[in-house]
């Protein structure tokens, strides 16, 4: 039978979900931990691979056993056996057939800035102490639903079919001295978000324009676009599946 675990992370401590020969990882903790109490041997799929220090608040990943289980008990055994910067959520049964990372619809992320130091902040959000046009950053984030060719924010000698990505949703919002970018989509590339939001940042401290991201995207050119922001500040938070209705 065929399990989806819903699970969330704080990535400080991780070298990202995947595993890693030399570095602890969110999935080498996981996995060991379902295993030990499920008594089996299988690996987790998750829906994505996250980079070093980044965070999701909500994560999915799938796996194999014929073990049957109490739900709800498992869920409190596990999280009585993980460390504190995992927490499980549920288990979902479902088809066979269904797929942690392809069957995915939709991904959502966000970006955390502080601007003004925070030092409860430090590993969860960047700070950013430079004056932000607000408003032209919405501008910019605006002009992400024109395109699907992001090449210009991809990591360089990634190996993907496309670059195509359908952007639903990017905007900024404001809280005090906390800015926040929520950004959805079919797929990401490898380091999207991180490029996008320092190209964003480059609008709002002046140093380009709103129509010079136009040009930016166009250029396929990953030298075009703006500096990857710190991995700390980025958060994982919804992925969306055409049969799995329940969110945390």
């Amino acid at each position: 039978m065929r399990y989806f675990i819903q699970f969330a992370y704080n990535g400080t401590n991780y070298h990202g979900w995947q595993l890693q020969p030399e570095a602890i990882s969110v999935q080498e903790v996981l996995t060991k931990a379902v295993n030990v109490l499920f008594r089996d041997d299988f690996e987790l799929v998750a829906a994505g691979r996250t980079d070093a220090g980044v965070h999701a608040k909500l994560m999915y990943a799938h796996f194999d056993t014929d073990v049957v289980f109490d739900k709800q008990l498992m869920v409190h055994k596990l999280n009585s056996f993980l460390p504190e910067d995992i927490t499980v959520f549920n288990f979902f049964k479902v088809a066979k057939e269904a797929h942690a990372r392809f069957d995915a619809v939709s991904r959502s992320y966000e970006y955390h800035i502080n601007t003004f130091k925070n030092s409860f902040l430090k590993d969860l959000s960047y700070y950013q102490f430079r004056n932000l046009d607000i408003d032209k950053m919405n501008e910019a984030a605006k002009i992400l639903l024109e395109y699907e060719d992001f090449e210009c924010f991809s990591k360089t000698h990634t190996d993907v079919f496309t670059f195509n990505c359908n952007i639903t949703t990017a905007y900024w919002q404001k809280n005090g001295s906390q800015l926040i970018f929520h950004i959805s989509a079919n797929r990401f590339l490898r380091n999207m978000v991180r490029a996008i939001v320092g190209t964003m940042l480059n609008v709002g401290m002046g140093k380009i324009s709103v129509n010079d991201v136009h040009e930016i995207i166009k250029s396929k050119n990953r030298g075009k676009a703006g500096f990857s922001v710190p991995a700390h500040g980025l958060y994982l938070t919804q992925v969306e599946y055409p049969y799995i209705n329940d969110t945390k």
